[in-house]
């Protein structure tokens, strides 16, 4: 059996910068200061929190919950999702995908969002698996505090549901931070980046074509990729028996594959839209500052994490190819 040589995967480490929260949580049950249930109180995401304090009621079983203030920021440090970090990477075609149809799916393919960040259309079941993976973006100076905030309104009172009076006034609080030091990891896989599927017989077409439509697509997708860096000379081939290498059989599918060429545009502009990142929402702000890119042709996936001298910062070799035309 061929061994599978080359860059599987281009890894990379993100550190970020920034000023506050950008990605609450909401409002979370808490207990106050006189143990009465309060929930009043913002917070961020942090990961690994929990509002219980670990203890039960023997009477009742009501599971006793924690003071605003009974966080540790080294132990449950606030981060941003993926999520979050995914919806503005590809802020700019964010709502397009509500109107993806059978009919222009070609457009989507051919695009950012089509060739990286991936789509389902529910209606066919045409999907389009992201080679992009992404962790939290996790918090590294714990810069939290408590802060009581208020809300002052008119002074006569109204009714609530009950009939009861309810001044306009009210007290609220949240957690909230200074500066913040982010750092994320993120991979490219070469595999799914390098070949787009066209046929439902392993129920992962991107889209539906027509017969003799399948070099027209192809086309598409490598005039698409062209405009991304006009200097170099990217091709994307269509075949209507592409094989995974490995395979008993040799049962393939219709698919378009990306050279060596597209492949390295379309890792290079991802890497530039991750180093350009930056968001300004919910009175806080977040920008990345550095990323160290790590051409990986070993099996250790995300080594960037764990031995940053083992990286290689340049593609030393071509990117691995996973499929043959049969």
């Amino acid at each position: 059996m061929r061994k599978i040589t080359g860059i599987k995967s281009v890894d990379f480490k993100v550190t970020a910068r920034g000023y506050g929260v950008v990605n609450w949580n909401g409002p979370t049950t808490l207990a106050g200061d006189n143990g009465i249930t309060v929930d009043n109180h913002t917070l961020p995401k942090l990961r690994g929190y929990t509002n219980l304090t670990g203890k039960v009621k023997d009477e009742t079983g009501y599971k006793y919950k924690k003071q605003a203030t009974d966080i540790n920021f080294k132990d449950t440090p606030m981060y941003i999702s993926q999520n979050c970090i995914r919806h503005h990477l590809f802020k700019d075609q964010a709502f397009d995908l509500h109107y993806a149809k059978n009919k222009n799916l070609q457009s989507v393919l051919a695009s950012i969002t089509g060739l990286i960040r991936g789509y389902v259309v529910p209606s066919s079941q045409c999907k389009r698996t992201s080679p992009l993976l992404l962790e939290d973006f996790i918090d590294q100076l714990g810069n939290g505090n408590f802060e009581q905030m208020g809300r002052s309104g008119s002074k006569e009172k109204s009714k609530d549901d009950k009939g009861e009076d309810v001044a306009s006034n009210s007290f609220f609080s949240k957690t909230t931070f200074g500066e913040t030091e982010y750092i994320a990891y993120g991979s490219i896989s070469v595999e799914q980046l390098s070949f787009i599927s066209l046929d439902k017989k392993f129920d992962r077409a991107a889209m539906i074509i027509n017969e003799g439509d399948g070099e027209q697509v192809a086309e598409t997708v490598q005039a698409f990729i062209k405009t991304l860096d006009p200097t170099r000379k990217p091709k994307a081939i269509f075949h209507s028996n592409y094989v995974r290498q490995g395979t008993i059989f040799e049962e393939g599918e219709m698919g378009i594959l990306l050279d060596n060429e597209a492949i390295d545009i379309l890792v290079n502009e991802t890497i530039r839209m991750v180093n350009e990142l930056s968001i300004r929402q919910a009175k806080g702000y977040m920008y990345v500052d550095s990323v160290l890119i790590d051409y990986n042709d070993s099996h250790k996936m995300m080594r960037v994490k764990h031995s940053e001298s083992d990286v290689s910062q340049v593609p030393e070799k071509n990117y691995a190819v996973y499929f043959y035309a049969q």
